[in-house]
């Protein structure tokens, strides 16, 4: 199955991003269905990101 999009992102995907001291992390699941939550400590951000991606059953997440 093919899920790239022609803007070049692949959907669903998983984001972790440090930022000015906080980390988010970006879940994409479909073209128009995204969210974004944001975490003082980076356990916190990695294990959200890790139970989504359990959840889409997905490979792995992305560390921008």
């Amino acid at each position: 199955m093919d899920n790239e999009v022609p803007n070049g992102k692949i959907h669903p995907c998983i984001e972790v991003v440090e930022a000015c001291g906080e980390w988010f992390v970006r879940v994409v699941e479909e073209e128009d269905q995204e969210f974004t939550r944001s975490f003082e400590l980076e356990p916190y951000a990695l294990a959200f990101a890790e139970d989504q991606r359990i959840r889409l059953q997905l490979d792995k997440f992305v560390r921008l």
